[in-house]
């Protein structure tokens, strides 16, 4: 191991190879709940394509299995690395690299934060719509799991946005795939194929990224409904309506009721309005003008009154970022309040109901908590679980996937499979399928040394 020492060293500098125990602690683990965190010998941290291919190289030479790490922001334990593996962190790789306004197209390194992204767009009036709750997060690492989040019901996932991409595979070989261009019918499309994959196939060192005009003008609504059927019949009608709301989401009174207390927010629902609420619907509408937003607040107003809705509110602009930004921030309040793990699954958005009602009746069978918000404008449902017990939590969290797929969806919506939810998702994919996942992890990786484990188990 002195020997790989010495190689990794001479391919990124000693200064950036880390070996020590107490160095290496930050990087075993994501945000995870529940998952045990791994102890790599190395920890290297790039600064350039060609010193990932040199540490691939390497890594092939040695059979040393290889986890890329991003933010480390994920909840499913992808960066999760193998014992005695080696980390290749992208931190030192964080630069944008281009705004191209001719195109609408930003240029990345992996290592590059949401937030460093939207502040550059912004400089340009532009904006890359993928939002999922966590600015920290690496480029590098939102396009490893496709990661979404509360814009998806307008602008759609990851998948939509990535143009192209430079990325590194196991053999140290650079691939680019796509660019500035928006459609292409030429062979396969790897650029899509690596997208989702969780660092399995090969390490993004490059993304070219498609931007959109940033709409000056917001307005926020809550509305509180007495149940959760008329929430979820209400989400066809407004997306129907071809108003396209930026956000569309669900949150159970309980949930609410918990990020409005810890982030302190008063929203002004009378509470004889809070005791008549189960379940709520927040919908946020962004304009080009204050006039045309006014338009669209009222039209989605008369659509919640219409669908069953206690009462309609436009929140003041403070509330609604403070509200918006408690959402985003549920994780780390079902953390905080002693969550033992997070159910991030999808269903047809009309089947929301449905599973939401069974998940309910099998908290109940087991004598637990289970809370909820989700996207309810593409389905996506997370679930706070609070089952101490591994073995009863494992029983509970499989019960409840079983659910998604049974309405028809699928164990992850946007956090991905890692290492967390692998056993949930080979007992319930689609066998054919997996194995040709295999075949392809195969083509890509044939030595298995890219994050093993994840996905595909």
């Amino acid at each position: 191991m002195s020997d790989v020492g010495s190689l990794l060293s001479g391919a990124v500098g000693p200064e950036h190879v880390l070996t020590a125990t107490a160095a290496l602690a930050d990087y075993g683990h994501d945000e995870a709940l529940g998952v045990v965190p791994g102890e790599p010998a190395f920890v290297v941290r790039p600064g350039g394509t060609a010193e990932v291919a040199a540490v691939l190289r390497i890594a092939g030479q040695h059979r040393l299995a290889v986890t890329a790490r991003g933010g480390g922001t994920g909840l499913a334990g992808a960066a999760k690395p193998s014992p005695g593996g080696l980390v290749i962190s992208f931190e030192r790789m964080n630069q944008v690299l281009e705004i191209d306004t001719a195109n609408n197209v930003a240029v990345v390194q992996p290592g590059v934060t949401l937030a460093a992204l939207d502040d550059a767009a912004a400089t340009r009036h532009l904006v890359y719509p993928v939002f999922p709750g966590e600015m920290s997060a690496s480029l590098g690492g939102t396009i490893a799991t496709n990661a979404g989040g509360m814009r998806a019901v307008k602008y759609g996932v990851t998948r939509r946005h990535v143009l192209g991409l430079e990325a590194v595979l196991p053999s140290g070989e650079v691939i680019r795939t796509g660019g500035k261009y928006v459609k292409v019918s030429s062979g396969y499309d790897l650029t899509q194929l690596i997208i989702g994959s969780e660092g399995t196939l090969a390490l993004v060192t490059e993304a070219t990224l498609r931007l959109y005009p940033r709409l000056p003008c917001q307005a926020t609504l809550l509305a509180p409904f007495g149940s959760l059927e008329e929430v979820t019949a209400a989400v066809p009608r407004i997306v129907a309506s071809g108003v396209e709301p930026l956000m569309l989401e669900y949150v159970d009174m309980l949930t609410m009721a918990a990020i409005t207390q810890s982030e302190d927010i008063d929203l002004g629902i009378p509470a004889s309005v809070r005791e008549t609420a189960l379940a709520y619907l927040v919908v946020v509408q962004e304009g080009r003008d204050s006039g045309r937003l006014d338009a669209d607040v009222a039209e989605l107003a008369t659509l919640l009154s219409e669908a069953g809705a206690v009462d309609v509110y436009v929140l003041p602009a403070t509330a609604a970022h403070r509200l918006i930004q408690a959402r985003e921030r549920a994780f780390w309040t079902a953390k905080q309040a002693g969550a033992d793990d997070i159910v991030d699954a999808v269903v047809p958005r009309a089947a929301m109901a449905a599973f939401l009602g069974e998940v309910a009746t099998i908290a109940t069978r087991r004598g637990r908590l289970v809370l909820g918000t989700g996207h309810a404008g593409d389905g996506n449902v997370h679930l706070a679980l609070f089952e101490p017990d591994a073995a009863a939590r494992g029983q509970l969290m499989r019960e409840i996937l079983a659910a998604a797929r049974a309405s028809g969806g699928a164990v992850s919506g946007e956090h991905g499979i890692g290492t967390a939810k692998v056993s949930y998702f080979l007992d319930l994919a689609d066998p054919v399928a997996v194995s040709l996942m295999r075949r392809i992890k195969n083509a890509f990786d044939p030595e298995g040394l890219l994050n093993p484990g994840v996905i595909l188990g």
